[in-house]
């Protein structure tokens, strides 16, 4: 695969792992790929929308600058808007505050036939809440847990879970920073935190190395994407997707055969109402003429 899939027990070192990786393809190769995935990912997206019977929850973690509105806007460009829905998560609101860490996550997660995208998620709160302490150690740690027993409830309901991170070096992160700032069109996106937050790079590592460790699943996977170049980013994260989906297709096109049959069972059964509308003798069917 062109991502890093974590397998469960695997420890994570982020170091070990060039995020600068293109597979072996050069740009022009890995678009082609690309543009057949996504054919494969539109396909089946109707198939998952009509089946009506699982969910497809996409989680994109990364520090600033890794791409997750990009590959949004990449990877899902030939989709069906009507079955996609994108939650971005900020600062919690005061009400969020007030309940627990998955309550505004939960209340989001996608319903059976449709595709959710989480630009950040619930891993938030093992991760800026640990590098700059704002709950104790014992409650971020418990997270892990909890988290994993979250997902778990999301999958044996029938939510199929693919969760990316987006690795990209600090220096690829500074040169994308300054490029913003050069740009008036993406200046908007600049803030005086994001160069403020690089004073804490190695912390977000080994925060994020070790919920990559503790909350990869057989169940809710974590897949590492090299994301320095954005083709490549694009194509590992269509590839992680159409991968997954793959073995849950005979389950869709069973569910939309029998679908097909009950629906020209019950259109035959209409006909064959009309039909017999048709021959009844005028007066027929206990309406009095006068």
């Amino acid at each position: 695969m062109y991502a890093q899939r974590v397998v469960p027990g695997m420890r994570v070192r982020l170091h070990d792992i060039d995020p600068d990786a293109n597979g072996g393809l050069n740009k022009d190769e890995g678009r082609a790929r690309f543009a057949e995935l996504n054919a494969e990912l539109d396909v089946m997206q109707e198939e998952l929308y009509a089946a009506g019977i699982h969910a497809l929850l996409l989680i994109l973690q990364g520090m600033d600058t890794a791409g997750k509105d990009g590959a949004i806007r990449n990877v899902m460009l030939n989709l069906n808007p009507q079955g996609c829905r994108v939650e971005s998560f900020k600062v919690p609101t005061e009400e969020e505050l007030a309940h627990d860490f998955l309550w505004r996550v939960h209340r989001v997660v996608p319903r059976k036939g449709m595709v959710g995208v989480f630009n950040r998620s619930h891993y938030e709160d093992v991760l800026v809440v640990r590098v700059h302490s704002l709950v104790p150690e014992s409650v971020w740690r418990a997270r892990y847990d909890q988290i994993n027993a979250f997902e778990r409830l999301l999958a044996d309901t029938g939510t199929i879970i693919v969760k990316c991170f987006l690795h990209i070096s600090k220096e690829e992160q500074e040169q994308r920073l300054l490029a913003r700032e050069r740009d008036v069109s993406k200046a908007w996106k600049l803030s005086a935190g994001d160069w403020r937050e690089r004073a804490f790079w190695d912390d977000y590592m080994a925060a994020y190395e070790e919920a990559l460790t503790r909350c990869s699943t057989d169940y809710a996977p974590w897949y590492i994407i090299p994301a320095n170049r954005k083709w490549y980013r694009d194509l590992a994260i269509s590839e992680a997707l159409v991968e997954t989906l793959r073995p849950y297709r005979d389950d869709w096109r069973r569910a939309l055969d029998a679908m097909s049959r009950a629906r020209r069972a019950e259109l035959e059964a209409f006909r064959a109402e009309q039909h017999a509308m048709e021959g009844r003798p005028q007066g027929a069917g206990g309406v009095s003429r006068r």
